[in-house]
């Protein structure tokens, strides 16, 4: 099993990505946000220190025009606007803004988001028809339980038409009243086809998440923060966990939780080579996984 080491910095994505032979990056967690809010991120991830007890450092802290050009010079092919309410009625101010940077962004990955509340099922089916190809929720930021009765709606037409969902649902960094892989697993009782994507690999209960992804056929796991000098020292991963990413391998998707990242973005990857699991299992990773889940071959972005 050969692993090639990971980009030391991110100049050095493109060699890397041509050196595994494939023709990019498929990553499905990137964040664009309405630029008042995406300065309000910022604002709460400066006081890192008092809410996680950590300093966290944007290293991406550009203008739109400039977030976009690094992304594709580092060889992200298609550009999730992953975005999540946390009231009622900012869900739908939010797919108003995704489709239209959708609309204005040639590359990007059209998305839509979902907060419990009377007219989800309708939304998010307008969405989709829109062309909504790509969810997230955060369940720690909205306050709310992913099994809630008011999601079944949306969770329907998700499942029937098998778009995916990014959830945060992990108790990581700090937990929330419904975090944890209990509300998903019995989000996943009733809508047993649904296509989640576990951000952070579920952190820290990386394990109880992996159940999940082995009980589940169209549950995936997201690299997002994963094996990264920065998360190590918050949520190591358990020592037997990386043989679990090994057998899951059709399973695991790149994330980057890109610009909101404390080092830079060539780190996520070089931290997942390290985890020393082949070649192979990076090429599923870091392209062939995400683009299929995004649709990229069926848009005609090369096959690896």
């Amino acid at each position: 099993m050969t692993s090639t080491p990971g980009p030391a910095a991110d100049a050095d994505i493109p060699a890397y990505l041509e050196r595994l032979g494939i023709p990019g990056l498929a990553d499905v967690h990137v964040h664009f946000l309405p630029e008042p809010m995406q300065r309000k991120v910022w604002g709460f991830f400066d006081r890192a220190d008092v809410e996680y007890g950590t300093d966290w450092p944007i290293t991406y802290r550009f203008d739109e025009d400039e977030r976009l050009r690094r992304l594709r010079s580092f060889g992200v092919r298609a550009i999730p606007a992953l975005t999540y309410p946390h009231k009622p009625g900012m869900a739908q101010w939010l797919n108003d803004w995704c489709a239209e940077f959708a609309r204005r962004v040639p590359d990007a990955v059209h998305c839509a988001t979902l907060y419990p509340e009377p007219g989800v099922g309708d939304y998010v089916a307008a969405a989709i028809d829109d062309g909504a190809r790509l969810l997230k929720m955060h369940v720690q930021v909205g306050v709310f339980a992913p099994d809630d009765p008011l999601l079944d709606p949306a969770w329907e037409v998700l499942a029937d038409k098998g778009i995916p969902v990014v959830i945060h649902a992990g108790s990581g960094p700090t937990p929330g009243p419904y975090t944890g892989p209990g509300p998903v697993e019995a989000t996943l009782r009733k809508h047993p086809s649904l296509t989640l994507v576990i951000a952070h690999l579920g952190m820290p209960e990386y394990h109880r998440f992996a159940d999940l992804a082995e009980r589940y056929d169209h549950v995936h796991l997201d690299t997002t923060m994963a094996a990264t000098d920065f998360t190590e020292r918050m949520a190591p991963m358990p020592a037997d966990y990386p043989h679990r990413l090994a057998d899951l391998g059709d399973r695991v998707v790149l994330g980057s939780d890109y610009p909101n990242i404390p080092y830079p973005y060539a780190h996520q990857i070089e931290g997942l080579a390290r985890l020393d699991l082949g070649d192979e299992w990076m090429r599923k990773v870091l392209w062939r996984n995400g683009a299929a889940l995004l649709g990229l071959e069926s848009d005609g972005v090369g096959r690896a």
